[in-house]
């Protein structure tokens, strides 16, 4: 079906049609429902991939060898100590999209057995593509802002998510509250980096696409701001001694997610412990 560029895509009904089992009911974060593969985007199995460049770094540092290692093997490792505790809770990586985040999200859901959305390309499938959901964009800011609200509201509704949420997302109260229904994880990529865009040989930023990135950053920074955690890439290259933030393995990221997780949750165990009456 095609929309107007003035449309929105929750008065058209194109929304709910793309969740038909999230739709009209919602559910919580706790208990994940069985989904069939014709409602939801299931990870295929990612590749074994090289051990991260940062490994001798790491060795030198520690004293134990860990060339031979295999870094999904340890996501997956931290993944299943964390899954009790984390109790189907969806995550919800917030941050400048750029390939670096998107595929974090795959491997995180695919190591915690979750499945994977993208916020953003859930409303361009709904418009009828990319070219679209930037026409609604434009002429109809407020009917676009309604449709990000409403792939929100049913995707919060239920668990076992991993969702790469747009900007949009921390642009509002109505959506910052929607994040709140699982767990909300800021990926700060550096935005010479993510400027990059989809090409890994592309040495230099560019420059169109560094501006337009600067002006959503600087839009979106006090969203940002209130996530449950951040991670920083920068701050990870230095911690492994890597030489810059694209030689870091996105298994070396999302090993990072999972600890982080993993500290939020025995936060809260210890909280839950502690109102206990004697």
């Amino acid at each position: 079906m095609e929309i107007s560029a003035s449309a929105s895509l929750t008065s058209s009904g194109l929304v709910p049609r793309l969740f038909p089992l999230f739709y009209p009911q919602a559910r919580t974060t706790s208990c994940a429902p069985s989904l069939p593969s014709s409602s939801v985007k299931l990870i295929s199995s990612h590749r074994r991939i090289a051990p991260s460049r940062c490994l001798a770094d790491q060795s030198a540092l520690t004293g134990i060898s860990v060339v031979d290692s295999d870094p999904i093997d340890a996501v997956q490792r931290k993944a299943m100590d964390i899954a009790p505790a984390l109790k189907g809770a969806s995550i919800f990586l917030v941050g400048i999209n750029n390939p670096i985040k998107s595929k974090l999200g795959k491997i995180l859901a695919d190591s915690l057995r979750y499945y994977y959305f993208d916020s953003d390309n859930l409303i361009a499938e709904a418009a009828g593509g990319n070219a679209s959901a930037q026409a609604l964009k434009e002429a109809d800011e407020k009917a676009f802002q309604e449709s990000e609200t409403e792939v929100l509201k049913q995707l919060s509704s239920m668990g076992r998510l991993v969702v790469c949420a747009g900007d949009g997302a921390v642009q509002s109260l109505t959506n910052l509250a929607l994040l709140r229904h699982g767990i909300s994880i800021w990926i700060d990529v550096p935005l010479d980096v993510a400027a990059k865009g989809d090409d890994s040989f592309n040495s230099e930023p560019i420059p169109e696409l560094f501006d337009a990135l600067k002006a959503s950053y600087e839009k979106s920074r006090k969203g940002y701001d209130t996530a449950d955690a951040t991670i920083s890439l920068q701050r990870i290259a230095t911690k492994l001694e890597c030489e810059d933030v694209e030689t870091l393995a996105s298994e070396d990221i999302a090993l990072e997610v999972l600890k982080e997780i993993e500290k939020m949750t025995r936060v809260k165990k210890m909280m839950e412990e502690a109102s206990r009456p004697f």
